[in-house]
């Protein structure tokens, strides 16, 4: 009786906690931001308030069963949101008298500081695991005992009282920049995803993509693909995509024939990429508007053509996928979706223009997803279903804060790697490290560079893991004379890649668990049908046209179907297949081919297009109805097997 009771009332703490923090967020949209000091440790008081309350309830296994919180387990929980509150209590209170002292620290400050260092730590391994608390301790240990490494990567020693200013006091620490993006811009979209989601434009995005593409070889897989692209403007991060549009996907693409690792896979990958989609994209987009000084609606209008190539390169390679296996046409019933039931609900989707329309008129973005959320809102009650009563806007604060919950927790732990970073030089350093290695060499240090942000990705949500690459090897890009917007394009690609990259691949990981497969074998598929996003960035460099920047119209087309054919060419040299099985010299000259695309000289371009078009015209010919249903099988045909089977034994 006695734990009911106490279950109830930390249910109610950690619902006024989420209402509050949208409140805060909501609030602050319309009438502008409070100082930086006040907003961010609100925003991170209020989130660490709802991470310990719910360690408090205690998990809940597969049967619908709490596992009881240990009374040691308790008592550390308990003090560590004291210190928490504690700790940001008085940045939020004594903001004023902090800001006064320009970051000199008092003796029981640091106290301040280092408990809420550990809370913090707790907090985010509770919520997003611990490859970031131990990367952030490795570096938090950097800055306090670096002074006993060698050069180059030694520095000239801080003591702990300086290292814990840094850290806690002032905006280059815990409280920096991506912190304040997350309790401004992040969190009004997250709202705006999860009102879409209460209200049902989710599933009208994904019956939009299902009836699309269900009459089409491979349906299943390219309804996830079509769904995931759109589903990215809700949910903005992989795994969170992963869960809402897997378990539609995932079933059907494993009843039409695809392998349950394959399903896994492609939807892992279509996931991915959803947070790089426009207009909403995830909340590394709204971190680089910050760190590279651009307007948001730049970095959407950048980011839209590379994102729509890396689907359509997708599509290619589930297509090619399809008719390698010779999966045919799934005409299952809901599979096709009557397209007069979405018309019907369309109007769910109205909040998306609303956004859009008012950053193309120069609004904020806090602003126009305020706007956007109004407008969510009022569409709500135009159906008695969609309505949203008092119940469903708690239920929504609740949805919108726990997706905002380790976006937080990972920014503002990123802002300790930040904070040694700055303190301590070791970002300059580390890009002269990678000009070194790669000798002046572009292509080299382009690959270094993506390697470097998928091993240190890793583990890591995607704005994590931008905040530390962009802070880390952006800056050795723009040495080789890389464009500012292009460089941080190229590391949030490349850092976004660990989601699917093995061996740590959250996203492959999360499609596992739906689709029953092997996560490891699941995250390699996945790398194979992501070649997509592995190539991508190259184009930032090589091509950039692509992102529509300070070019004609005419060349960004150019660029924009180069790309694709040269991805498409690249797809079939992967899977061996184009429209039939494809000998190795055939997928050499594919691959040949891709990479002349790869090339922004027109010479290249036009070189390819004569390569691709004389592979067409040799494939056309050498194809023959009866070797082809066979070859992309690698076996006959059941049907015609049994045949077989039968006339032998009758004769």
């Amino acid at each position: 009786m006695a734990d009911s009771v106490q279950q109830r009332c930390l249910t109610s703490v950690i619902a006024m906690a989420a209402v509050g923090l949208i409140g805060l967020t909501l609030y602050t949209a319309y009438f502008g931001v409070f100082p930086d000091g006040i907003q961010r440790s609100a925003h991170l008081l209020l989130v660490m308030v709802m991470v310990f309350a719910m360690a408090l309830i205690g998990t809940e296994s597969d049967a619908g069963a709490r596992a009881p919180v240990g009374i040691g387990a308790r008592l550390w929980i308990l003090a560590a949101l004291a210190g928490a509150v504690l700790a940001t209590g008085h940045q939020l209170f004594n903001f004023d008298a902090i800001n006064s002292r320009y970051g000199a620290i008092t003796s029981y400050e640091i106290v301040f500081g280092v408990i809420l260092i550990v809370a913090l730590f707790d907090a985010c391994r509770r919520t997003i695991g611990w490859p970031i608390v131990i990367l952030a301790s490795v570096f938090l240990a950097y800055g306090l005992l670096g002074a006993y490494l060698p050069d180059p990567i030694g520095h000239r020693g801080y003591s702990v009282k300086r290292v814990i200013s840094q850290i806690y006091l002032g905006g280059g620490g815990i409280f920096s920049t991506p912190l304040g993006v997350s309790a401004t811009f992040v969190t009004g979209v997250v709202v705006l995803g999860a009102l879409l989601e209460k209200t049902g434009a989710g599933q009208v995005m994904m019956d939009f993509a299902t009836a699309l593409t269900g009459k089409m070889r491979g349906g299943p897989a390219k309804a996830a693909v079509v769904g995931s692209s759109l589903m990215g403007m809700i949910s903005g991060t992989a795994v969170a995509n992963v869960l809402t549009t897997g378990p539609i996907s995932i079933p059907l693409m494993q009843k039409s024939g695809y392998r349950k690792e394959a399903a896994g896979a492609i939807e892992a990958v279509a996931s991915t990429g959803g947070q790089l989609m426009p207009p909403v994209m995830g909340a590394a987009a709204f971190i680089m508007a910050e760190f590279t000084n651009t307007s948001y609606l730049v970095i959407a209008k950048a980011a839209f053509l590379p994102a729509v190539i890396f689907y359509a390169v997708l599509l290619a390679m589930v297509h090619f996928e399809a008719a390698r296996r010779n999966i045919p046409v799934q005409h299952v019933a809901g599979t096709v979706t009557n397209w007069r039931r979405i018309l019907k609900h369309s109007y769910l989707l109205l909040p998306l223009p609303v956004f859009v329309s008012m950053l193309l008129n120069g609004y904020s973005i806090m602003l126009s997803s305020f706007w956007a959320i109004i407008a969510s809102t009022l569409i709500s009650y135009l159906d008695r279903a969609t309505a949203l009563t008092p119940r469903r806007i708690v239920d929504t604060c609740l949805a919108a804060a726990q997706a905002v919950i380790p976006v937080a927790l990972a920014c503002a732990v990123a802002g300790v790697i930040i904070g040694i970073i700055t303190l301590t030089g070791i970002g300059l350093k580390f890009s002269s490290l990678v000009v070194m290695l790669s000798g002046g060499s572009l292509p080299l240090a382009l690959v270094l560079t993506m390697l470097t942000c998928i091993i240190l990705g890793m583990g890591l949500p995607t704005a994590a893991a931008y905040i530390l690459v962009a802070t880390l090897v952006a800056p050795a890009l723009v040495d080789l004379g890389v464009g500012l917007l292009a460089a941080h394009l190229f590391v949030l690609y490349s850092a976004m890649l660990s989601s699917i990259t093995p061996p740590v691949a959250l996203a492959a990981y999360a499609a596992a668990s739906i689709a029953k497969g092997n996560p490891l074998k699941i995250a390699v598929l996945a790398c194979q049908f992501g070649m997509a996003a592995f190539a991508v960035p190259y184009f930032f460099v090589y091509d950039p046209a692509i992102l529509g920047i300070d070019v004609t119209v005419p060349q960004v087309v150019l660029s924009f179907i180069t790309a694709i054919a040269g991805g498409i060419c690249a797809s079939a040299a992967m899977l061996g297949h184009f429209s039939r099985r494809l000998r190795l010299f055939e997928r050499l000259a594919f691959a040949l081919t891709a990479t002349l695309f790869m090339n922004s000289d027109w010479r290249f371009d036009l070189a390819a297009l004569v390569l691709l078009a004389a592979l067409v015209v040799w494939l056309m010919r050498s194809t023959h109805p009866a070797t082809e249903t066979e070859s992309t099988t690698g076996t006959a045909p059941a049907s015609t097997t049994t045949k077989e089977t039968s006339h032998e034994k009758h004769s």
